[in-house]
């Protein structure tokens, strides 16, 4: 029955699932990098496998789903302000051909305003109704969790709409503490716990999508400028945003050798986590010595996700351990 339905209107079939796939760009489904921290929760909590329930897992993937939601409303609002203030318009119009106009439906003409802003609507209120069923299912509902899951969710939704927070200099801080949060709160609603290495290895999980996030501002600054988005590269001179990418990803391995040194992670967490670390100096190298800012921040999007596996091992590694 279905296939005759389908065989009998081909072209609304095609045109639906071409508006999914518009749907899809406006949530920017195709980057999942944030989601990849709930790898990080799961291994936390995995060892020993006699004690992971399967309500465990519903609770993980509970959060899971409810995160794609509020990150979908927030990347959508995102894009209903940039493409109002005009700055969209700048970074992904013809002038800038590095950046594809289909990434941007409302740039490219494929959405109104007023249906992105019921898709950002929907999928906040999904992910608010999702994240409640993760708590109500939780083993544990530590109150430092549920603050944070409160924050991020009413903040995510002010990131560049409302109180456009990302408009008054916190674009960056935001970043890191968002990939941090989405780390901490799952292995909170698991374990009832805080685990020091774990908040090294979130606040490192963060610092994932920031090292890609800078890269991009780099990219878009004539367009940030231009509508007064006070991201660091707008506000600095060329050779100021170079140090202070530098700096950042110098921050990036001392976090992790500070944390070797004291304890807070084993000793051969940074021998570890070395790969990525070469891969970052790569990063840094084609963006301000060969001046190839756009593949760099694609190199970006490889240390963060090669980041994610060596901390998932790593947390194996440390699981494995305490059930010998």
């Amino acid at each position: 029955m279905t296939d005759s339905i389908t065989a009998a209107h081909p072209a609304a079939t095609a045109h639906g699932r071409g508006r999914l796939r518009t749907y899809a760009r406006l949530g920017k489904l195709d980057v999942y990098d944030y989601y990849l921290g709930i790898f990080l929760a799961l291994a936390a909590t995995l060892l020993p496998l006699g004690a992971f329930t399967a309500g465990k897992a519903l609770v993980l993937a509970l959060f899971l789903v409810g995160e794609i939601a509020v990150l979908m409303a927030m990347v959508a609002l995102d894009d209903v302000t940039g493409f109002r203030d005009g700055s969209d318009l700048a970074n992904y119009g013809p002038d800038n051909p590095l950046r594809s106009k289909a990434r941007k439906p409302l740039v490219a003409g494929a959405l109104t305003v007023p249906q992105a802003l019921r898709f950002a609507w929907t999928s906040a209120a999904a992910g608010a109704v999702l994240w409640a069923a993760a708590v109500a299912v939780a083993p544990h509902r530590p109150p430092w969790a549920l603050v944070a899951a409160a924050a991020l969710f009413v903040v995510s939704l002010q990131y560049s709409y409302g109180l456009k927070i990302s408009y008054h200099g916190f674009q960056e801080v935001f970043l890191v503490a968002l990939g941090a949060v989405l780390v901490i709160v799952p292995y909170g609603l698991l374990t009832g716990e805080y685990s020091g290495f774990l908040m090294v290895q979130a606040v490192l999980f963060g610092f994932g999508p920031l090292m890609f996030g800078v890269y991009s501002n780099t990219n878009d600054v004539a367009g940030d400028r231009a509508v007064g988005r006070p991201t660091v590269a707008a506000l600095v001179s060329e050779r100021g945003n170079a140090v202070f990418i530098a700096a950042l990803s110098a921050t990036e391995f001392l976090i992790g050798a500070l944390a070797s040194l004291t304890g807070a992670a084993p000793w051969w967490f940074v021998p570890l986590m070395l790969p990525a670390t070469a891969l970052r100096t790569r990063q840094y190298l084609t963006g301000f010595v060969r001046g190839d800012i756009m593949t760099a921040r694609r190199i970006g999007f490889a240390v963060h996700r090669l980041s994610v596996a060596l901390m998932t091992v790593a947390n194996l590694l440390v699981g494995w351990g305490a059930t010998r």
